[in-house]
Parts: structure tokens; sequence; C-alpha cells
């Protein structure tokens, strides 16, 4: 048996699988993807969190070792309907539950995962405990003051790397990277360094780079205060696309704010508009936050709006070459429409003096 028990009380009873754990503590989310549970549990913005499959069957095309976004999961545990133990595909290198209990993680299934998502839209995203048995209350009581600190120190790299490639250079600020946003710049011929979220602009721009990509990552924005100040100081300097997290934490280095939606967007059917374009592109999604419209500067344009609630999924920057995307455009799991922006992102580099030029300025 296992247990998932909710910070309101609720208590969600059903069978455990992957690895045997006792009281896995971390935030209840969920995630309306069909596929790319793989992708979902290797992706660093679900650091931190008991990730919910709405879909009612997980795991039947098992799991390989090109998909992760990762080294490993990154969840702290899995919730799901029905487990499928002997998968069928013909890229399937192992079972999700092997690959769970390999990696250290503790999944459920068997609980009524349609009545746990409808508890989280009506009530928000809550704390939660999983534990192979009724948890007692001192687990409880650390449940309910379980808090993410500075989840993007946790997932960040530890060192800077390039990555060679014969196009413009791309300096890109590792948030909590997924592998995709770095095969998405490859395929278009770029070279890269990785920094870990920490470094300052100097070091960036010593390097000579034609722009800055700031990538996904978990957490709340406004934990980042030191990185939302380097990012200020490189504003300006270099154009930049800014991924999920980067969008937010680029929104407010100019002046915006940002909030916490009820609970969150994520999955790989999200509805977005591009305003420019009047087209509608479903998109792939993980966050819990977004930016506050009234707290946009003049210097700032919406590009972009969730087309389910209306709430800001890209912002355009008039004063700078920059602009930034709430959604995955590397969509990895999901379809590939909105890849463009990457392309519009290179389209926007130079030939590669820019960084120099802005690095002496610096100093």
């Amino acid at each position: 048996m296992a247990y998932l028990v909710l910070e309101d009380g609720s208590v969600y009873e059903g069978e455990g699988f992957g690895a045997t754990r006792t009281d896995v503590i971390g935030e209840v989310v969920f995630n309306t993807g069909m596929t790319g549970y793989q992708e979902i549990l290797t992706d660093p913005s679900c650091y931190g969190q008991i990730v919910l499959m709405t879909y009612p069957l997980i795991g039947n095309y098992g799991v390989n070792w090109e998909d992760p976004e990762s080294l490993r999961p990154q969840v702290k545990a899995f919730a799901v309907r029905e487990l499928c133990e002997v998968p069928s595909n013909w890229h399937s290198e192992g079972s999700l539950n092997d690959y769970l209990k390999r990696h250290g993680i503790m999944g459920i299934q068997g609980i009524d995962t349609r009545a746990l998502t409808r508890i989280l839209r009506s009530r928000g995203t809550m704390r939660g405990v999983l534990s192979e048995r009724m948890p007692v209350p001192g687990s409880l009581a650390a449940m309910r003051s379980y808090a993410v600190v500075r989840p993007v120190d946790a997932v960040t790299c530890a060192e800077r790397f390039e990555i060679p490639g014969k196009g413009p250079t791309v300096a890109v600020l590792d948030l909590g990277l997924k592998a995709s946003i770095l095969t998405s710049l490859r395929r278009r011929g770029c070279r890269m360094i990785v920094y870990p979220a920490g470094t300052p602009p100097s070091v960036i721009l010593r390097d000579e780079p034609d722009g800055l990509l700031l990538t996904n990552g978990p957490g709340d924005p406004k934990d980042n205060a030191d990185i939302v100040e380097n990012i200020r100081g490189l504003t300006g300097r270099l154009p930049i696309l800014g991924i999920c997290l980067g969008h937010l934490l680029l929104a407010l280095a100019c002046g915006a704010d940002t909030q916490p939606l009820r609970y969150g967007h994520r999955g790989s059917n999200h509805p977005v508009k591009d305003i420019a374009k009047d087209r509608v592109y479903i998109t792939t999604q993980n966050h819990g936050y977004s930016v506050v419209e009234d707290s946009l500067t003049k210097d700032m344009i919406v590009s972009h709006r969730n087309w389910n609630d209306s709430s800001i999924e890209g912002i355009r920057y008039t004063g700078h070459p920059s602009f930034s995307v709430q959604f995955h455009p590397k969509a990895s799991p999901g379809i590939m429409d909105t890849g463009y922006l990457f392309d519009e992102f290179i389209g926007e580099l130079g030939t590669g003096s820019a960084g120099k030029t802005l690095y002496t300025e610096l100093e």
C-alpha cells in the first residue's frame, strides 16, 4: 500500500511502485500531457514536486536513454492512475517502474487522479506527503511547513562548459536547463557556452557571445534576487531570449512583477496566441508563476497570451533587443510549432563583435 496525504487532510490510498521510500514530501502538481512522462520526470523545473499525471495510463512505451532532459529524474515522487508494467515500443530500453527504482524515486498508482486534479484546480497547488504507511503527525507537520528554498542552486550546472558550433555564439544561463534547448540551438549551428546560474555579467561578456539565452527552471522567480540583478546588468548589452523561468526573471530585471498561479500551467496542450501573427499555437508548459499585467513598463509589449486564462505568455522589449516566452518553444515533450522563436532569436544575433564591444563598455 501507499498513501498520498495533502495539506488539507485529503488522503489517497493506492499501490506503491518505483523505489521504497517513507515520507516523501513535495509540492503536488498535475500535468495534462498524454505522453512525455520521461521528459517531465527529468525536467529540472519539476524539482521539489510530486507530479500527478492526468492521463490514466502511464509507462506504456517504457523509457530510453535519449529522451531525458537531465541526467536523472528531478521530481520528488510520481502519481498515476495506472502504471503499465510491460511496455511495448521499438524505442523502449526498460520499464518506467525499473527506471524509478534505479533512481530512488517513489511512485503511487491506483488513486483517483481525476478527483485529485479537480481538488488542485479548485483549491490550488498544495503540499503533500507520500509514504508506504499512513504518515504520522510529525510527518504531516513537516509537510505543512515544507518549502523549496533556492531550487535553482540545486539544478544549475557546477561549472562553465562549451558545445562547439560554426554559427553564432550563444551564452546559455543555466537556471534548470533542459537538454532539448541545447539540441534546438545545435540544430541551428550555434556554438554554446553554458554558465552556472550565478555567473556575473563580466564573466559572460568576456567570452564575447552574440546573444544570451535564459533557460527554464524551478521555483519562485523572486527567490533569485542576485540572478535578477545579474540579468539587469546584461539587458541592452546583448540580444536576450528568456524561456519559462528566464522569461519571469527578465521581466523582474526590467521592472515588472510576478505572481503565483492557482495551480500553474503544466502539460503539452496549452493554447497560446501569438498576437503579431494572429495565430494560436499549442504549447508545452511547466510553471507556476506569471508576469503581473498591471506591472508592465512602457517598453514591454505583450507578444503572446494564454488562450485559456489570458495570462501573459510572451513579452517583447522595445528598449533593447530582447524577448521572452513563458512556454517551452523546444516543445519536449510536445509539438514543435513554436520553434520559430529560436529562428527569430538567431536573427537578432550579430557577427560576433557585439560581445567584445559591450564587454569593453562594461569595464
